[in-house]
């Protein structure tokens, strides 16, 4: 019997020495490969009803149980809307965050069957707002994402645009609820891109909240 030459060493062998001659391959041929296509992010912007004055354990809460059960590809991230209010307490002036939407969630999440037994199983969450038995939920807006993003100081590159009000200006309101009144420019609020006005409602003067795109010049 005879025997058959082996080779212990089951590496392939070593490739040409490179002459620095153009094009040519790298050992593992990574150079001929073209990159592979971008993972597809599909993920979008959803609300989600949840038990008020609980925003923040609920929040922590469920940024827990998606590194504990592994769903960082299915998770973007939670926000709490908040704004700063001025308050004086013991004559001084003090700043501090008022929840906007008290009870509510924006999350940035892959709606799935898996995140929404996250969600779901959490304590304190309601539901996804829109969404009901088998009914997925409709995503936010992109307008409403962008003003999201905008109020709250985390869209990289985006500088609020200027008003072109200004206090004590008379303004009429185009869109929404108060459409049709008119009323008085109290604050411009150029990080929201966003006016107060004094509108008159069952005559008392009330301040309302309005984007600039929703009243011009009366």
């Amino acid at each position: 019997m005879v025997d058959e030459p082996t080779n212990s060493d089951n590496t392939p062998p070593d490739p040409p020495a490179d002459n620095g001659a153009a094009g040519a391959p790298s050992p593992n041929g990574a150079a001929d490969q073209p990159a592979g296509p971008a993972a597809l992010d599909n993920k979008k912007w959803y609300v989600v009803k949840v038990q008020s004055g609980r925003e923040e354990s609920i929040k922590d809460a469920i940024e827990r149980r998606v590194k504990i059960e592994g769903l960082q590809d299915y998770f973007g991230q939670i926000i709490i809307p908040v704004e700063k209010v001025t308050e004086m307490r013991n004559n001084k002036r003090v700043v501090k965050e008022r929840k906007l939407y008290p009870g509510y969630l924006m999350v940035n999440v892959e709606f799935n069957d898996r995140i929404l037994y996250l969600f779901r199983e959490t304590s304190g969450v309601g539901d996804f707002v829109g969404g009901g038995l088998n009914k997925p939920p409709k995503p936010m807006e992109e307008h409403e994402v962008e003003r999201l993003q905008q109020s709250q100081g985390i869209k990289e590159g985006v500088v609020p645009s200027k008003s072109r009000f200004d206090q004590g200006d008379r303004v009429k309101v185009k869109d929404g609820t108060f459409a049709g009144m008119e009323g008085e420019v109290k604050e411009v609020l150029e990080a929201k891109g966003a006016l107060r006005v004094e509108l008159t409602i069952f005559g008392r003067p009330v301040l309302v909240e309005l984007e600039y795109w929703q009243v011009d010049y009366a």
